[in-house]
């Protein structure tokens, strides 16, 4: 009983395949929150693109 709890042990010790879920969780949480700030990012952006936009529109007389 002693050698087969110990080649148990061996072989769940050398296992990988929940370290590789793991690591391709994180993954996707980090490429998740690239996503969330880029676009957070560039919808600043664009909203301050779109209101100089609006103010020339309504003003045409000023500088743009």
């Amino acid at each position: 009983m002693n050698g087969f709890m110990h080649t148990r042990l061996q072989d769940f010790l050398r296992d990988e395949e929940g370290v590789t879920a793991i690591e391709y969780g994180l993954i996707a949480a980090l490429i998740a929150i690239a996503i969330i700030v880029g676009a957070s990012l560039a919808g600043t952006n664009l909203n301050a693109l779109f209101n100089r936009i609006g103010a020339c529109l309504s003003n045409p007389s000023s500088a743009c």
